[in-house]
């Protein structure tokens, strides 16, 4: 007979958690940057910025990928920007993306010392993050996706900085915001309150949703801002299985474009798949996004920046590029003759 072997728990109801009020925070609202045009972009930019506006006019795909840096570079106000014109579709992001955006819009600060508050067993444990963990129990309840829930409460709520949240205005635009989680990777599951159920029920409900999104992706595009793995496994995986569905069909989604935005330096041929003995290989989103999921007809670009210069870059070339075609549009109309008076 074999004995079943007993496994110890962690018991959490030892734990204490303190008002984030005591916390010493690293970033507040001084890392906002104000929306201000650049003046020099080069052509993948360009390109990048014609494939964008293509998706908007044909209802096709423009999904942003992201991880929690973004927002920790002050970026918001580009990326409100281009969800409200219509120029994002839907966005992406982990766990500890949704918990910035939240702590920015409800005290305008965020991000702990993390060698400061973990040699005392501090770190992570603050009483208002840990509210999240509640409204993930009751929106597992309610059949809600994460990034949805999230951004109803920051927009309806006593949230006195919701104006600068991704999730806020993605919920007030009807954009789909998809929180993928790994369970164990964020503070909030420190918490005695925490749900792994509820947090698997929201966070793949997100993950049907931006599968959904990628159904629109032929003639789109996908963009990854920062994430090392979870844009890239996310997305790969959900392409499987829009391309199922679609081979059933007998149809593609195969032409679309994919942008990785991050600080590796790559090599001038970075559309060939690095060998398996460089440790460059074990770069996702090179290999995944920029290479294997676009070589049936999609084209890849790579710009390698701080999210600081990158997406305000991004957005002055989808500035300029409309510009242009507005001007193009009115000397149009200005060179038709007129109609004529004469009996």
């Amino acid at each position: 007979m074999i004995n079943k072997p007993v496994y110890r728990e962690f018991d959490r109801s030892r734990l204490q958690l303190q008002p984030l009020a005591q916390r010493q925070h690293k970033l507040d609202l001084s890392i906002l940057l104000p929306l201000e045009r650049r003046h020099y972009f080069g052509p993948d930019y360009q390109v990048l910025a014609e494939r964008l506006l293509s998706a908007r006019e044909n209802r096709r795909a423009a999904i942003l990928m992201m991880g929690a840096h973004v927002i920790r570079s002050g970026v918001q106000t580009y990326l409100i920007d281009l969800m409200e014109r219509g120029l994002i579709s839907a966005l992406a992001m982990n766990g500890a993306g949704i918990i910035h955006d939240y702590e920015l819009a409800l005290i305008g600060a965020t991000t702990e010392c993390v060698e400061r508050y973990i040699s005392n067993g501090q770190f992570g444990f603050w009483q208002e993050t840990g509210r999240l963990n509640s409204l993930v129990s009751e929106a597992a309840r309610a059949e809600k996706g994460l990034g949805e829930a999230v951004g109803e409460m920051i927009e309806t709520g006593d949230f006195p900085h919701r104006q600068i949240s991704l999730a806020a205005a993605a919920w007030r635009l009807g954009i789909p915001l998809t929180v993928h989680v790994g369970i164990g990777q964020d503070i909030i599951h420190q918490h005695p309150d925490c749900d792994g159920a509820a947090f698997g029920a929201c966070s793949y409900r997100d993950f049907l949703r931006f599968a959904a999104e990628l159904e629109r992706l032929e003639k789109g595009v996908v963009m990854n801002f920062g994430s090392a793995v979870m844009a890239p496994e996310v997305y790969l995986k959900a392409l499987a299985m829009v391309r199922n569905v679609a081979h059933q069909r007998q149809e593609q989604v195969a032409d679309f474009t994919t942008l990785v935005a991050d600080l590796p330096q790559l090599p001038g041929d970075y559309h060939s798949e690095p060998r398996t003995d460089d440790p460059a290989y074990y770069f996702r989103p090179w290999k995944t996004m920029l290479v294997r999921t676009v070589k049936d007809g999609g084209r890849s670009i790579y710009l390698q920046g701080r999210h600081a210069e990158t997406i305000p870059t991004l957005w002055s070339a989808i500035g300029a590029l409309e510009d242009q075609m507005k001007g193009e549009s009115h000397d149009l109309a200005g060179s038709q003759p007129s109609a004529s008076t004469s009996a």
